[in-house]
């Protein structure tokens, strides 16, 4: 992996061009839903509006499919994922501009925060004595493979997104080195195109993580059906 060349420095820290570029995207999307939201109208909207409720319409009924409990307390934090992600995964297309997803720290961090969240929403959706008492569940002796299982996708997580989006970017820039400026317009549909499918795949996963947390015990815990039909 190249190692990313530092920019400046604020104290001990170098400060990378993946850093600059989260921070950028951070700035833009909190200013950008700030200013967005200053003049909502209930009875005659505009298009700018209309155009943020559609998104955010389309990230709530994609929770709701999987979770249809609790749409909107995952709402806030799955929704801010699939922004950040889609963000960016599509920075690279600016010129002079790195994709901070194709930084494994990036990536890393990000799966650090998915972690977090299905013990966060677990732990909140059923207490944390019986939400800790499922990993011992039906065996004490699962324990180990709960916690392997627990830390091994969360690195999957971390390795297949920043697989995928340097494995984007050192293909388009091969494909330009060889065939020069002839064909970028099919080059960037197949960036953007790629770009969200990834964030899409990473907002999935998450929302799949957290409602596996949030659904575990009441599976475990529920009691067995009784029998149909009349006993012979």
């Amino acid at each position: 992996m190249e190692e990313l060349e530092v920019l400046f420095r604020l104290g001990p820290f170098g400060i990378t061009r993946t850093v600059v570029g989260t921070w950028g995207i951070m700035l833009v999307l909190g200013l950008g839903c700030r200013l967005a939201t200053l003049r909502l109208s209930v009875d005659r909207p505009g298009l700018l509006q209309t155009a943020l409720e559609g998104v955010v319409q389309t990230i709530h009924g994609a929770i709701a499919s999987v979770l249809p409990e609790h749409p909107d307390r995952l709402l806030p934090f799955v929704g801010t994922l699939w922004l950040f992600a889609v963000c960016a995964n599509l920075l690279g297309l600016i010129p002079g501009l790195h994709a901070p997803t194709g930084d494994l720290s990036t990536t890393a961090a990000l799966a650090v925060l998915v972690f977090l969240s299905v013990h966060w929403f677990g732990i909140r959706a059923s207490g944390w004595r019986r939400y800790l008492r499922h990993y011992v569940a039906p065996s004490p002796i699962l324990l180990p493979f709960h916690v392997l299982g627990e830390f091994s996708r969360t690195l999957a997580l971390a390795i297949r997104l920043f697989g995928n989006i340097m494995s984007l970017e050192m293909a388009a820039l091969l494909v330009l080195l060889v065939a020069g400026f002839l064909v970028p317009v099919p080059i960037l549909m197949l960036h953007v195109i790629e770009a969200l499918v990834q964030a899409f795949i990473l907002g999935m996963l998450a929302l799949i993580y957290i409602a596996g947390g949030m659904q575990s015990v009441a599976d475990r815990e529920s009691p067995t059906p009784p029998p149909t039909g009349n006993a012979p």
